[in-house]
């Protein structure tokens, strides 16, 4: 299903990037100053299962992990009026790129390497694909994806903004945008 019969305003927007970036916390925040839904979707594929993200690839595998993720994207991209927080690698699937890309405004938050660095300390705890790896595999990892990511309708970057000033700025470029691309009175 593909939701055609919604104007720009109220498509869903999709926020992509690397692992870590802020997804989930500038989403929330742009959802509250959009009035819309936050959802993000590692949390709801966490209660689905009951459990982390981490034991579900441990138990299940990245597979189970991923089919889940697309349907919950499937599902949540095709509503309106949704701010949606994808994991890193979900928009590496091609048909989530395709469902995103038509029913969604797709918003890539972007961070240079270095920035992104900075804060590995605080996600190698709970993040399964960066266990046991060195930083020179994480970096590869990193480039690898900036490919897939560059598949978007807005690209911010976030390297020197605070979470607050990145959802203020992406909230008054988005009104503006709907207003230039509002339809016009005949």
């Amino acid at each position: 299903m593909r939701n055609f019969g919604l104007s720009i305003r109220e498509k869903s927007i999709v926020c992509i990037g690397f692992m870590g970036v802020g997804k989930t916390t500038v989403g929330k925040l742009l959802a509250l100053k959009l009035y819309r839904n936050f959802v993000d979707i590692d949390a709801e594929i966490e209660k689905e299962f009951a459990m982390a993200i981490p034991q579900i690839f441990e138990l299940y595998g990245e597979q189970v992990f991923r089919a889940k993720e697309k349907e919950l994207i499937e599902r949540y991209s095709q509503q309106p009026l949704n701010i949606i927080s994808v994991g890193g690698g979900a928009f590496l699937q091609k048909e989530i790129q395709d469902l995103c890309m038509t029913n969604c405004i797709v918003l890539f938050l972007d961070i240079s390497w270095e920035s992104w660095k900075d804060r590995i300390h605080i996600l190698t705890d709970n993040r399964p694909l960066l266990k046991g790896r060195s930083l020179e595999d994480i970096k590869s990892l990193f480039l690898e994806r900036q490919n897939s990511y560059s598949l978007n309708h807005s690209k911010f970057q976030i390297d020197n903004f605070k979470a607050e000033e990145a959802a203020d700025y992406l909230a008054d470029a988005l009104k503006l945008s709907w207003e230039i691309h509002a339809p016009q009175p005949k």
